[in-house]
């Protein structure tokens, strides 16, 4: 006998396969929907190919790692110099790679024209399919990834800065040496808004900026002041609010100075966050940082906004990837576990919870496909006005629904979903981020009335998208009626904030369902989400009539098959 069988106690079985070979698009019936109902699927085999790259067990493990080793903020060299640098591990610059081949940095405006927009359809669409699959293999490299793609149309207000920045940025290589960008093949963006004393309030800022010479756009400031957060330290440059004697103005500040020498960034520690472990978030000083002006002294709010508009969707379409990740790791445990003789997936009470599940996490994929779609149809003034109202909407819900949907996904697995062995527990830590960056749940409300109050024709064309999908199930109608009638009434005060940001997040979701998911979704989610009954405290308390199983075979069929 040898000797290690003679220690066997037990031979290990009814344990789920490892997940591996799992084509992250061609087993999401949602997302497919979606990109088709979009006009992208002529994407298909591009993203069938990156789903297939994307699903492999290798790629989960470098995941893992990236999250395991983390960054590392190196603020002097050997001889005393400083070089302020982050060091991360090699697998996470596997995955900026690949994010950067894949165009995920900037596809929105693969094809850029001068004006920033993209000449193909659906580019913009396909770019956020893309994205949503990388957020559910490793979501803290996304970060940086989001900021570069949203920098783009910030950076392109500025001819002088568009005409040598963008090159890099639009670049699909990826660069990660610290040496002036001139020198490199590719840049990533990065960012710095809040600072100690103000948060959200970033008019508290008080981060100063003087011209080195002359005043106005494109010029050269001199910065000097603090940011909170600063996220992505090693980026090339990033987007800094500071307060100019025009006012709190919008700036691009080089991680190298004009003559070459590092720039007056003195990072003072990274971050120890929750989650997002791989990404290093970092506290920083400006010491007479060199910057240059985007735009108008005094317009930086205006003119950051156009970045926040690109991030908040990158929040929802990460958080919709999550989702998704967490609830295909639930129901492939639960297709392969046995429990009293029978699989777990057809155990009558488990079928009800990952049902609801399926319909939480196909509701998020098409309300964040869809508005990506509105976003790049820049030619029809109704789809860009229903962007503004629909993005810190569809952010706020589907940011919200994240960290419960992982928990309970992760208890679908038993103690198997607690380890940090899996992956449940890392996507359980990463959910709450996306609520909180880039504005918090409280903020995107406030967004929501601020939109509403200042454009009535956002409003208008929102309620035009709602209305197309009356008359089809009564609870729709009347969560719909119910809200046109508060709006028409004008009774809708700061306090109904999230009564008023969740309604038109359940109604845009339930319209857009009713028009492309199966019926057994759009049906279930009808019946769960908008009948007038009391919030049930989990997942799995479904309606009367609610054909579970039905849900699961529209949704998952690649799964249970």
């Amino acid at each position: 006998m040898a000797l290690g069988s003679a220690f066997e106690t037990h031979e290990v079985f009814n344990q789920a396969p490892l997940y591996d070979g799992v084509n992250l698009y061609t087993s999401d019936a949602a997302l497919m929907a979606a990109v088709k109902a979009e006009d992208a699927d002529w994407a298909d085999d591009r993203l069938t190919a990156f789903g297939a790259e994307l699903g492999r067990a290798e790629l989960f493990d470098e995941g893992e790692r990236a999250n395991r080793f983390l960054p590392e903020l190196k603020v002097h060299d050997s001889r005393g110099y400083r070089q302020d640098m982050v060091e991360f591990h090699p697998s996470y610059h596997r995955f900026m790679s690949i994010s950067k081949r894949e165009h995920i940095h900037c596809g929105a405006f693969d094809g850029l024209a001068t004006d920033a927009r993209p000449k193909a359809p659906g580019v913009g669409v396909a770019r956020a399919a893309r994205h949503y699959m990388m957020s559910q293999v490793e979501a803290g490299h996304i970060c940086p990834i989001t900021m570069t793609h949203a920098a783009i149309p910030a950076i392109a207000q500025e001819p002088s800065l568009a005409a040598t920045w963008l090159p890099k940025i639009l670049s699909p290589s990826y660069d990660p040496a610290l040496k002036p960008m001139a020198e490199k093949s590719g840049a990533t963006i990065g960012m710095g808004m809040t600072e100690k004393q103000g948060g959200t309030d970033v008019r508290a800022n008080t981060s100063v900026a003087r011209p080195s010479g002359a005043r106005g756009p494109g010029e050269p400031y001199l910065v000097t002041g603090h940011k909170w957060f600063m996220s992505a330290p090693m980026c090339d440059a990033f987007l800094v609010l500071a307060q100019a004697e025009g006012g709190l103005s919008v700036f691009l500040m080089p991680r190298f100075r004009a003559d070459g020498s590092l720039n007056g960034l003195r990072f003072q520690r990274l971050k120890n966050k929750l989650g997002n472990k791989s990404n290093a978030s970092s506290e920083v000083e400006f010491h007479d940082a060199e910057a240059y002006l985007i735009g108008e002294e005094g317009r930086g709010i205006r003119n950051i906004m156009t970045m926040a508009h690109y991030t908040r969707l990158d929040c929802a379409l990460g958080s919709a990837g999550l989702m998704r990740q967490a609830f295909s790791r639930a129901i492939h445990h639960a297709v392969h576990r046995q429990v009293f003789q029978k699989r777990l997936v057809d155990q009558p009470m488990m079928t009800g919870v990952l049902a609801d599940l399926a319909l939480e996490v196909d509701a998020a994929t098409h309300l964040a496909l869809r508005l990506a779609g509105a976003f790049e149809r820049h030619d029809n003034d109704a789809e860009q006005a229903f962007a503004r109202l629909m993005t810190p909407v569809a952010k706020y819900w589907i940011t919200k629904r994240g960290p419960s949907l992982g928990y309970e996904a992760m208890e679908c697995l038993g103690g198997n979903g607690y380890l940090e062995d899996g992956i449940n527990a890392r996507i359980y830590r990463e959910l709450p981020v996306n609520s909180i960056w880039e504005g918090t749940g409280s903020v995107m409300c406030l967004d929501v009335f601020r939109v509403m109050t200042r454009e009535p024709d956002a409003v208008a064309a929102t309620l035009v998208v709602l209305e197309a999908a009356a008359g089809r199930d009564r609870h729709y109608d009347a969560l719909l009626d119910s809200l046109k009638d508060r709006i028409a009434s004008h009774s809708l005060g700061e306090r109904d904030g999230r009564w008023l940001t969740e309604s038109l997040a359940l109604l845009a979701a339930a319209a857009i369902l009713m028009d492309r998911a199966p019926a057994p979704v759009a049906e279930g989610y009808l019946a769960n989400r908008l009948a007038p009954r009391a919030t049930p405290a989990s997942f799995g308390v479904l309606a009367a009539g609610t054909d579970a199983r039905a849900i699961l075979e529209a949704s998952v069929p690649t799964f249970l098959s």
